[in-house]
């Protein structure tokens, strides 16, 4: 990319740790575990002192089968000096001994631009009540699609034998904990979709449990779904979001 980063330029960062033997710590100056000899596994009390001298971007393993952390994702938000941050990020980088996944590293424009992280994307917004544009986060499109996946899956045939009582349980654990999550920000599109969703998805669960023929909203109205069997309805908990109608 070339030419002067402008206002709101973020790299977005994504690094890989660094791999070794389970039940060792990797040496970020390449000499072997830390705490033992080159090749063999460090005790955990020589691996606790070691740990207290210094700083390491590796966690400790002891136990087999135990897999080391998943990436780290990384932002760095600045003013024009992106460039700038985006070498001294890799610099930092290959120091820690760890390896920038190319793919996912870039600089993103804001507002012009978006870009996901941790779930969410960051970038222009507009307020409802004055129309007014803002940077602020939404649930990603993304997360919205998986938890709607879920939701089909949960819904499939084969949960058929589950009492309308316990499917509407088992998918109201699933609508609280992806909406204590994804609170932040305009989310009422996000839920007033996946509240479509789910009431589709359980309307045709409904029809094929009890032999019902057509979609089911004659016998199975939006109101007995959320009234008679007490499924949660997000669009709702917005009200109570100073923000979330923003």
């Amino acid at each position: 990319m070339t030419g002067q980063p402008r206002k709101g330029e973020e790299p977005a960062s994504g690094t890989k740790p660094g791999t070794g033997p389970l039940g060792r710590e990797v040496n970020p100056e390449g000499e072997g575990p830390i705490g033992g000899a080159k090749g063999r596994a460090v005790s955990p009390v020589a691996g606790a002192k070691s740990r207290m001298k210094r700083e390491l971007p590796v966690r400790f393993r002891e136990g087999p089968g135990v897999q080391f952390p998943r990436a780290t994702r990384l932002v760095i938000c600045c003013r024009g000096t992106a460039t700038a941050a985006m070498a001294a990020m890799r610099a930092m980088m290959s120091r820690l001994k760890l390896t920038v996944n190319e793919a996912k590293t870039r600089l993103c424009r804001l507002p012009e631009e978006t870009f996901d992280f941790l779930g969410y994307t960051i970038g222009r917004c507009y307020s409802k009540q004055t129309g007014k544009a803002y940077l602020g986060t939404r649930p990603s499109a993304k997360k919205v699609r998986r938890v709607c996946d879920v939701i089909s899956e949960r819904t499939g045939r084969h949960t058929i034998l589950l009492s309308a009582e316990e499917q509407v349980a088992r998918l109201n654990r699933l609508l609280r904990g992806w909406a204590n999550y994804f609170c932040l920000g305009p989310v009422s599109q996000a839920y007033r979709a996946i509240d479509r969703h789910v009431c589709r998805r359980l309307r045709q669960w409904l029809c094929v449990k009890h032999k019902v023929r057509g979609q089911g909203t004659a016998r199975f109205p939006d109101a007995r779904l959320y009234q008679e069997l007490g499924l949660v309805r997000l669009s709702v908990r917005t009200r109570s979001f100073s923000w979330a109608n923003a």
